[in-house]
């Protein structure tokens, strides 16, 4: 379980919850430009562009879950459970694990644009990282402020979806959710007409029918309403605290969701300024919001820096 969202505002935004029922201790890690990525097939990188998002750094690599680039370019890995099909390598092709796929786009692309031609050589390779750590079946949304695209490895191959609303969940794939969002094409922010007395009426009664519940459909449909409907400040404070109230909508509170005997909640909740480069989070012991700044760090080292989730509510006291 995980929702991802974009938000245009002063500046773009992206972020996504993280909804788990376990953690691996994951950092938030600004991979410098002189860090050199290694790929099992292809060549590797030794520069490029930096990048800060969170990750689980395994054997000094880092395992990016989502990330953004200096360039304001953005990537999400997001859970597809049974849909997820990745392929021997094939010839010609740009060979890529699945977690390579995030360095390999972002150490190359200043955008969307020339993601869209990195994609179209890819074939994403079913090779594990190690014994330890097998491929997670995912998907992905790669954004920036000119739009964003879904990409799903699928039994019948790499699907390229376009991606109009900037909203991305779990299971299916990513066609039925853009098919079922019609089906709630009548919701509105605004108040219904209505022959209901007046003293049974109430304020959002335009949007009764949004599914409230955590299964990826309804996450999908209830984030994009509210992000189409939600109105923002212009500072950036504004902008942050609500792009986190359209997390918010979605977030997983724990014992509300149970999978294999455990309970499921949203581990953290991000938000990345992708235009300043700062990286903004929530934690689900820590409601305060923390944030790490790309450019704070020397970009053109060679070593990741990495900053342990502040997990431990941080309360202010006015008196």
């Amino acid at each position: 379980m995980c929702t991802a969202a974009t938000y245009h505002s002063t500046d773009f935004y992206f972020g996504r919850n993280l909804d788990l029922e376990y953690s691996y201790s994951e950092t938030v890690t600004v991979t410098p430009r002189n860090f050199p990525f290694e790929f099992r097939m292809c060549n590797g990188l030794k520069s490029h562009f930096a990048m800060v998002g969170t990750a689980f750094v395994e054997e000094d690599y880092p395992l990016y879950y989502e990330a953004v680039n200096e360039k304001g370019l953005c990537m999400a890995g997001l859970n597809f459970p049974d849909n997820a099909v990745y392929f021997p390598p094939v010839h010609g092709m740009d060979n890529i694990t699945p977690f390579e796929f995030i360095p390999w786009i972002l150490g190359q692309c200043e955008n969307l644009k020339q993601a869209r031609r990195l994609l179209s050589k890819i074939n994403l390779a079913n090779i594990n990282f190690s014994d330890k750590l097998p491929l997670s079946p995912l998907h992905w949304i790669i954004a920036d402020k000119s739009g964003a695209v879904t990409v799903e490895s699928i039994a019948d191959g790499l699907k390229i979806h376009e991606n109009p609303v900037g909203i991305l969940t779990n299971n299916p794939t990513f066609d039925f959710h853009i098919k079922n969002l019609s089906n709630y094409s009548n919701l509105s922010s605004s108040e219904p007409e209505s022959d209901t007395p007046p003293s049974f009426r109430s304020h959002g009664m335009g949007a009764i029918g949004l599914p409230g519940d955590w299964s990826s459909a309804s996450r999908f449909v209830r984030a994009a309403f509210v992000k189409k409907n939600s109105v923002s400040g212009k500072s950036e404070g504004e902008n942050i605290g609500h792009f986190f109230r359209i997390l918010g909508s979605v977030e997983v509170p724990k014992g509300c969701v149970r999978f294999d005997g455990k309970l499921t909640e949203t581990v953290y909740s991000c938000c990345c300024n992708a235009d300043k480069g700062i990286y903004y989070y929530k934690t689900c012991g820590n409601s305060r919001i923390s944030a790490v700044d790309m450019h704070k760090e020397n970009l053109n080292g060679d070593k990741p820096v990495s900053y342990p989730l502040i997990t431990e509510q941080a309360i202010y006291f006015n008196n």
